[in-house]
Parts: structure tokens; C-alpha cells; sequence
């Protein structure tokens, strides 16, 4: 009760004071944060996947703003020769306002990303608009096979057939390329799973499926029990090294991630950064106040 109490009034206190606790999970507001950030990671073997903050526009200027941004962005880090490809969200690009239009904003950032023969993910968002990133994510796939992916929640009780619905897009050319995490969004019971065993075993399951029928498959955990059931699936099923990845979040978990990448299996950080850093930190708190303590700590505790 402490901790929620604690996470619902933070979003409220000064920006710097929520900074304190944010900088550990984000580069920073500017392009420069998150190439700084995202060199260091690669002098460690570990490559990045860039986002910039933001989601929920409320029009279509706003959209436009950041398709622009995102173009800077693949321009910047690729000229830097980063190890990295490229996160968005659907609904900065105005998915919820107008699907057309957000369809051709990130299929101009895709085709960008395709002419520097890097990558795209398509973040999967709450439950009103997985209908539309499916839809959205098969359309891309068609036109840039090699050059853009997508995630999936184990939270939520569609998922395994939501992948199942887009084998037909799978082949040995251009295996489809997805991000399987445990999910962030609040939902209701009816579609979500809340019981916390069940969403581990779900997304041990989906990933299986996803190894037997050699898709690419992103590991997205900070879940030390999940690492290792993973560890044994790519033995079991004899995946090669070019079939999958571990990935995680700035700032998070660090010696897991160590670990991993001492047992040279390729692992991918999440790097997120930009001027709504705010609303990102806020809703990561009501998302696990669990977070509430650390702060407290590292606003009182030197060190």
C-alpha cells in the first residue's frame, strides 16, 4: 500500500525530482543522450534498440513532428555507425486519430530504416489497438520483408494465436521477427492474464512455438527464471545463434544482462530517450509501484 500511495503522488512532485530516479532508466532527452548511451553499450558487445519517448498524441501535427524526428534518428545513429536498430509506437504516429495516415508515416520511417539496411520494430500497445498493429505490422511486412519486426505480451490470452495468425508471413528467406515480453498495459481479467505463474508459463509457450517454427525470436526479460527456461528451449530445440536474442531495458537487471552476455548469447538493450521522459517515468511507476521504494531510496540515500 506504501509503495502504490508513494508511485500515485511522484507524478505530481517537481520534474527534477523525478529525474533523480529516471536517469537510470532512460539516455536522456536529445539524439546525442542516446548515441552516448548506446556507444557504451556496443564497447560491451551489447547492441541497442532505439525509442523515442512518447505515445497517445492527441492530433496529427504532433504525428508528423515525429515521423520527422524518427528520419533524423535513423539518419544520425546510422551515419554513427551504431550498433542498433529502431522501436516506435503506433499511436505517436496517430494510429488511434487516422490508421491511413499513421500506416504511411511509419512505412516512410521502415523505408528509411530498409535504404540503411537497418531494422524497425513495431511496439505492441494496450488491448484497443492490437487489432490494428497486426494489421498494421502484416501490411509493412509485404512491402520491407527483412526490415521490420514486431512484439508481443504474454500477459495478454490472444497472444499465441495472434502469432499463429501471422505464420503465413514466415519463411526460411525472411523468418518473421518478433519481441516477446510479459507486457506493461493495465488490462481486465477476461482478456489478461493476472495470475503471475500463468503469464510465465504463456510466454514460455509462445516462444516455443515461436523456436519450433523457426521464427526470429527477440527474449525480452528481466525474469532470471524466464532466462533460463529460455536457455533450455534454444538447447532443446537446437536454435542457432542467428535465431534469436535476449533483450532488456536501460537500467534494469544489469548483472542478468551480464550474464548473458558472458555466455556470448547476443543481447539487445532497450534505450529510450526525448523530452516526454516525464510520462514514461510516471506510468512505469503505476505499472509496478514496487519501483516507489528504489526512489525513495535514491532520493534520501547517498549512493
Amino acid at each position: 500500500m506504501f509503495n502504490k500511495l508513494i508511485a500515485n503522488i511522484l507524478p505530481f512532485m517537481p520534474k527534477k525530482l523525478i529525474w533523480v530516479f529516471s536517469k537510470r532508466y532512460i539516455a536522456g532527452e536529445t539524439i546525442n543522450d542516446g548515441i552516448r548511451v548506446s556507444k557504451e553499450f556496443n564497447s560491451e558487445k551489447v547492441v541497442t534498440t532505439i525509442d523515442l519517448l512518447g505515445e497517445f498524441i492527441k492530433n496529427l501535427n504532433q504525428a508528423k513532428i515525429n515521423r520527422d524526428k524518427y528520419l533524423e534518428i535513423i539518419e544520425r545513429f546510422t551515419d554513427e555507425n551504431i550498433q542498433c536498430n529502431f522501436s516506435l509506437k503506433p499511436t505517436m504516429f496517430g494510429l488511434l486519430i487516422n490508421e491511413e495516415i499513421c500506416y504511411n508515416y511509419i512505412k516512410e520511417i521502415v523505408k528509411k530504416a530498409s535504404a540503411r539496411d537497418n531494422f524497425v520494430r513495431i511496439d505492441m500497445e494496450d488491448s484497443q489497438c492490437v487489432d490494428s498493429e497486426l494489421i498494421l505490422f502484416r501490411r509493412l511486412k509485404n512491402e520491407f520483408p527483412k526490415h521490420v519486426g514486431l512484439v508481443f505480451q504474454s500477459y495478454l490470452k490472444r497472444t499465441l494465436d495472434d502469432v499463429k495468425s501471422l505464420a503465413d508471413l514466415n519463411s526460411k528467406e525472411n523468418p518473421i521477427n518478433f519481441r516477446l515480453c510479459k507486457g506493461i498495459y493495465i488490462e481486465p481479467a477476461k482478456i489478461a492474464f493476472k495470475d503471475y505463474e500463468k503469464v510465465r508459463q504463456n510466454f514460455l509457450e509462445i516462444l516455443e512455438y515461436m523456436l519450433i517454427n523457426k521464427m526470429y525470436a527477440g527474449v525480452a526479460t528481466h525474469d532470471k527464471y524466464l532466462v533460463e527456461e529460455s536457455y533450455k528451449l534454444i538447447e532443446k530445440h537446437q536454435v542457432a545463434g542467428n535465431m534469436y536474442e535476449f533483450q532488456m531495458l536501460y537500467g534494469v537487471t544489469p548483472e542478468l544482462r551480464k550474464s548473458i552476455v558472458e555466455k556470448e548469447h547476443l543481447m539487445r538493450v532497450y534505450v529510450p530517450f526525448g523530452k516526454e521522459w516525464f510520462g514514461y517515468s510516471t506510468r512505469r511507476l503505476k505499472e509496478n509501484p514496487k519501483m516507489a521504494s528504489h526512489i525513495i531510496k535514491a532520493l534520501f540515500v547517498r549512493g
